[in-house]
């Protein structure tokens, strides 16, 4: 595998691969229906795409609120690195432009990954789109 990088995406631009990804992993993997995983909100996030070489292989967006959300990565890449190289890209992102707290909806399978980067749970388990999933948020620690 060559190196991942992960560099900031334009919605209008990057389009095309974001649902890509998304539709791959969401919608045909996970069985989300379409009308829960394309929303307004797409618009207005900042979005990242992980790439191999020039080809995208995970994303993830932020809101203007802090919540990081939608973090996804093909099949074939996962294990790879290419989720923790993301994250770290939005946690990098969302701390220049002073966002805190930081926190999202995560899949129960995916808590360790997640508090790896220093979230912790924050609620108690519920259904997104069919899915176990809980709250979680990351507090930017005092200098």
């Amino acid at each position: 595998m060559n190196k991942v990088t992960v560099a900031v995406a334009q919605w209008q631009k990057n389009n095309a691969d974001i649902r890509r990804i998304r539709d791959s992993v969401f919608i045909a993997e996970q069985s989300v229906p379409p009308e829960l995983e394309w929303d307004a909100e797409d618009a207005t996030a900042v979005h990242f795409l992980a790439y191999e070489g020039e080809y995208a292989v995970g994303t993830a967006r932020l809101l203007p609120d802090g919540e990081i959300g939608r973090l996804s990565v093909l099949k074939d890449w996962r294990g790879m690195k290419v989720g923790e190289a993301l994250l770290g890209a939005v946690i990098h992102e969302a701390e220049q432009r002073g966002l805190e707290p930081l926190k999202l909806s995560a899949q129960v399978q995916a808590v360790e990954f997640y508090q790896r980067f220093g979230f912790a749970v924050v609620s108690d388990e519920f259904l997104e789109a069919g899915l176990p999933h809980v709250e979680m948020r990351r507090e930017t620690p005092e200098a």
